[in-house]
């Protein structure tokens, strides 16, 4: 772990929580959101190119790492993650917004939960190969490339999962990983550090337990779903009225260009950068150009 680095232990929402932190805390903060089957760790690469500037903070979600892990489903639910982002914020904060949350994969799907509900607590919102909920929903429902590619789903629901992705020394869930993407920065290292997060059945559970939650609904390929079948999303509700920067590493094969498709309608001030030679693991691949594109972005009027 690079010296830039600190781990911390705090308690907000009445639970345990461990972050990642790096830089000045008395500079602008960033909140850094994992998704799965990360941790913190996620953003390891990534916050010393930040921390000259933003004091950087990457917490292990509920359900992962050395954070609270509750064994409900129901504790899972998107309002309950929502929160505990939103007290990172007022805890990190020191009385002030955020200057941004960058939300990765599933920390994607809080961050843009706390744009539409909490957008007086950051001013800028950044996406790093993650998805609004409208156009993924749509995506999911339509039995095309996006729903064969997200028949995982399914699978991660189903009852033991948890119990076959730590087989073998995690082997099912290095599998998940590395399919089809390129895992060149996966060092001995890092990979010691993913299994020790994931730890065993019980603490896998609380990862899965994030699919098990959440309304979406994935077709199977090739059959369509009517959409009375489908969650009620009202877009009056799901917009996201701050700067947005959405990164998008052009080789994902988990997260299809058409799980982004439309966005634009949802956004008041979107700007997508397409990144070529990184896929859904972009901020361990290109840490550096990831980073230059967020501090511009924030730097801009």
């Amino acid at each position: 772990m690079p010296d830039a680095l600190k781990t911390e232990r705090l308690t907000v929402n009445g639970q345990t929580f461990s972050a990642l932190t790096a830089g000045d805390p008395e500079k602008p903060l960033i909140l850094c959101l994992h998704g799965f089957p990360e941790y913190s760790g996620a953003f390891e690469d990534i916050l010393p190119f930040l921390a000259g500037e933003y004091f950087c903070v990457a917490p292990d979600q509920r359900g992962y790492g050395e954070s609270w892990k509750p064994a409900e489903v129901a504790a899972y639910a998107m309002s309950e993650l929502m929160a505990d982002a939103a007290a990172m914020i007022a805890h990190f904060g020191r009385g002030k917004p955020a200057a941004a949350v960058i939300g990765h994969d599933w920390g994607a799907a809080v961050a843009y939960a706390l744009a539409f509900r909490h957008a007086d607590k950051f001013e800028r919102l950044v996406i790093a190969n993650g998805v609004h909920p409208v156009p993924f929903q749509n995506a999911l429902a339509a039995g095309g490339a996006q729903s064969a590619a997200s028949q995982y789903i399914e699978w991660l629901r189903a009852d033991g999962s948890e119990s076959a992705l730590v087989a073998e020394d995690h082997a099912r869930m290095f599998r998940i990983f590395s399919e089809n993407m390129d895992m060149s920065w996966m060092t001995p290292e890092k990979r010691q550090g993913y299994r020790d997060a994931w730890g065993d059945v019980d603490g896998v559970r609380g990862m899965v337990n994030w699919y098990r939650a959440s309304a979406l609904k994935v077709a199977k390929p090739g059959v369509p779903l009517t959409p009375d079948a489908l969650p009620r999303l009202n877009p009056k509700h799901l917009r996201v009225s701050m700067p947005h920067l959405l990164l998008w590493g052009l080789e994902d094969t988990a997260l299809l260009p058409e799980a982004r498709q439309g966005i634009e309608r949802f956004c008041d001030n979107i700007e997508i950068h397409e990144i070529e030679g990184a896929d859904h693991w972009l901020l361990h691949q290109q840490p550096e150009r990831v980073a230059r594109l967020v501090l511009d972005f924030l730097a801009r009027p």
